[in-house]
């Protein structure tokens, strides 16, 4: 059973959604948590007060009694002052989380239409395509644009090779350090420099790592590559400028049939859904340092409320309070043993209490690193136009246990992104315009058929830039920000390399890695 491109959007935002309630529901427990160790902490100063009150005499009783109260009083200033910044925090986390669900309902509202708009594309493009089949015109340029399309996917392929064999074959050359020395230090070459004692020895480690005979193949393991990648690029820059005209001859085609309205329509929501989804981005980003503040704030991290209460243990830890707990402890009178079982009682449950809120705590932390994590993916999905109505993916269990095991730390982020980009299929009419089997994608359902990735140009070909949707090319119009619907997917210019999350973070201008945060316990 398959799950639609919008379906799966909408379940991240669940998922995402659950994680910000349930991150708030743990910090208001928190915060109850701290108050409520604090009026324990003042119920057994009032316990210890009536303890003195009966074996000490009345002197040292108002001093005990004049310490602990004096710390009650600034503990419990200080709780309510903690309590009302609480409530502040607690409040603007409610507004935000109101604005990022608002933000979500527009962004549905607008990709509903664009489904919509594109259905009336769809129809008109199954009435121009004759025409256009049978258009010399278009048939000359729709034969160069698949002969660039082989070019540069060839161009690809042999580029991909030769950086694998730079990774493969260089290895034995990294592995050796006196061969790595001589190289980092441009032994045999103009950029080296040295005194002549450094001179006579480097020639002697020279001759016995062979590193003249070696160096030429190293240097050419690495430069193939580097020259080889610039060839690609280039190529794939001819075949999207021949794509760019096919694509011009079909919006005309288009628009004479009538379909001018709808393709001008999908531009405006395209550039709506672009600014809802930075929007969201920021909105995410101030919920998380909110949420930062609230975290502090409930795990009692505040310094005054910190200090409070840290006085507070400080009045009931006294030696002479100790001394006077002892005491009470080896006599057998009815009032002392009532008080010390009170005493006794209130001191459990505190530590019970604590005990719990570091659970809780860790909790947090783990629920704050899974939100990112799956907001970096969710970015990923918008970005990589996953949300295209014509977008579906084979594997209904991305969106339930899936994710479960995800949620709960099973699988690393990179690895549950890896799961959707694999399971990800394009739906559309049949025909052998297929640029991106040209270019070595590999079927992602595993099967010889010819339907993989964007291989429609007559459904959703139809967007405002038609641009690559490959890892890091800078993708515009619908589907996230700086993401699109476009429809050939070209490859990675940027190279290798491991799976990176590309969402910015507020204070931070780089990609983050795709990690393998995990913990345990269920979500």
């Amino acid at each position: 059973m398959s799950v639609s491109g919008p379906e799966a959007l909408r379940s991240l935002d669940e998922a995402l959604r659950d994680i910000r309630r349930e991150e708030d529901e743990i910090a208001k427990r928190l915060a109850r948590s701290a108050e409520l160790i604090t009026r324990m902490r003042e119920q057994e100063g009032e316990l210890l007060s009536a303890l003195a009150q009966v074996r000490l005499d009345p002197a040292t009783q108002a001093e005990l009694r004049g310490q602990i109260s004096a710390a009650e009083v600034k503990a419990r200033d200080m709780l309510k002052a903690h309590g009302e910044e609480l409530g502040a925090s607690e409040g603007k986390l409610s507004t935000l989380d109101g604005d990022i669900s608002a933000a979500i309902a527009e962004r549905t509202k607008l990709q509903d239409d664009a489904t919509r708009r594109n259905d009336e594309l769809k129809a008109l493009s199954d009435r121009v395509r004759p025409q256009l089949q049978s258009d010399s015109a278009f048939a000359q340029k729709l034969a160069a644009a698949r002969e660039l399309a082989a070019i540069a996917g060839e161009s690809l392929r042999k580029t991909t090779q030769a950086e694998a064999d730079r990774e493969q074959k260089g290895r034995p050359y990294r592995d050796d350090p006196l061969f790595m020395y001589l190289w980092n230090a441009g032994y045999g070459t103009r950029t080296y420099r040295a005194n002549n004692l450094v001179v006579w020895l480097d020639g002697i480690v020279a001759r016995m790592v062979g590193f003249p005979e070696a160096r030429p193949n190293f240097a050419m393991l690495n430069e193939i590559p580097l020259r080889l990648r610039e060839h690609a690029e280039r190529q794939q820059d001819n075949a999207k400028t021949a794509s760019d005209e096919l694509t011009a001859l079909e919006n005309e085609a288009i628009d004479k049939a009538g379909g001018k309205a709808a393709r001008e329509a999908i531009e405006k929501i395209s550039a709506d859904i672009a600014a809802l989804d930075e929007r969201v981005v920021g909105l995410q980003d101030d919920r998380d340092e909110a949420l930062k503040v609230q975290r502090e704030l409930a795990q009692g991290s505040d310094p005054a409320f910190a200090a409070a209460i840290k006085g507070l243990a400080q009045a009931l830890g006294r030696e002479d309070l100790k001394t006077l707990l002892a005491e009470a402890r080896e006599t057998r009178t009815g009032q002392d043993d009532t008080i010390v079982a009170q005493i006794d009682d209130v001191r459990q449950r505190a530590k019970q209490e604590d005990e719990e809120t570091l659970d809780q705590k860790q909790r947090l932390k783990t629920l704050a690193a899974r939100r990112r994590e799956l907001e970096d993916i969710q970015y990923e999905f918008k970005k990589q136009g996953f949300d295209n109505p014509r977008s579906s993916f084979g594997k209904d269990d991305l969106v339930g246990d899936l994710l479960n095991d995800f949620l709960r730390g099973g699988i690393s982020a990179a690895n549950y992104w890896d799961q959707w980009q694999r399971s990800q299929r394009w739906s559309g009419p049949r025909d052998d315009w297929n640029f991106d089997k040209r270019f070595g994608g590999p079927d992602r359902d595993d099967d010889d058929d010819d339907d993989d990735r964007r291989d429609n140009p007559w459904g959703d070909f139809r967007w405002p830039d038609n641009s690559f949707s490959g890892g890091g090319s800078n993708r515009k119009g619908y589907g996230g920000p700086g993401g699109g619907w476009g429809r050939i997917t070209f490859g990675n210019k940027g190279g290798g390399g491991g799976t990176t999350f590309s969402r910015p973070r507020s204070g931070s201008s780089g990609n983050r890695s795709g990690g393998g945060f995990k913990t345990g316990g269920g979500f």
